[in-house]
């Protein structure tokens, strides 16, 4: 078994050594605002659960350059978001918001998603997605990198959660009717697959 130190490599060889080994990543479409009105819409597959008590969900947004990427700037500005699972029917349209926009650019109007109104929040999210979540920013740290890059980690507690009728029953999520899909590396995407259960011990 190789043995690898990540003192001694690039950034970019311990990227496709993480990638590569914690799969599969869930990937959330955030949508924010710019101070301009601008909505923003781009995907993140570091991605996951915080808490259930607060409902607390976190993000990772890699830095390019030392350079805060649109979504951090925003959420760190107003102090909302909001979260959309990514899902077999929306996954080709997501890719569109990868776009290299300029700030004063919307990825959500590049990529034809209807954007509908918040709840509790200012920020509009997208019609398309089964689930939504509204957030706000609980907490957000900057960590540097050893080069140039780093990331803002942010902790987004969710204040409304919008569900489409056919995939929710009894307070549950079918995973069936959802199809979300996840991250791999390289291009690489997955679905869900096989389900299987397992009993936990007593």
């Amino acid at each position: 078994m190789l043995s690898i130190d990540p003192s001694n490599q690039t950034e970019r060889e311990n990227y496709k050594l993480l990638i590569g080994s914690i799969i599969p990543r869930p990937i959330a479409l955030v949508t924010t605002l710019s101070n301009d009105g601008v909505l923003n819409g781009a995907p993140f597959s570091y991605f996951n659960i915080v808490s259930s008590d607060p409902p607390l969900i976190s993000l990772s947004i890699q830095r390019s350059g030392g350079m805060e990427k649109d979504t951090a700037r925003n959420i760190k500005t107003l102090g909302e978001f909001v979260v959309h699972i990514v899902d077999e029917d929306n996954v080709h349209q997501v890719n569109l918001t990868t776009a290299k926009l300029p700030p004063d650019q919307s990825e959500v109007q590049l990529a034809g998603f209807s954007p509908v109104d918040s709840v509790k929040i200012t920020v509009p999210g997208i019609m398309e997605a089964k689930i939504r979540m509204e957030c706000r920013l609980e907490q957000a740290l900057a960590f540097d990198g050893s080069g140039e890059n780093g990331c803002d980690f942010i902790i987004g507690r969710v204040v409304q959660f919008h569900i489409q009728d056919h995939i929710y029953e009894n307070g549950r999520i079918d995973p069936v009717g959802l199809r979300a899909v996840s991250r791999l590396a390289g291009h690489h995407y997955a679905k869900i697959g096989e389900i299987f259960a397992i009993e936990r011990p007593e």
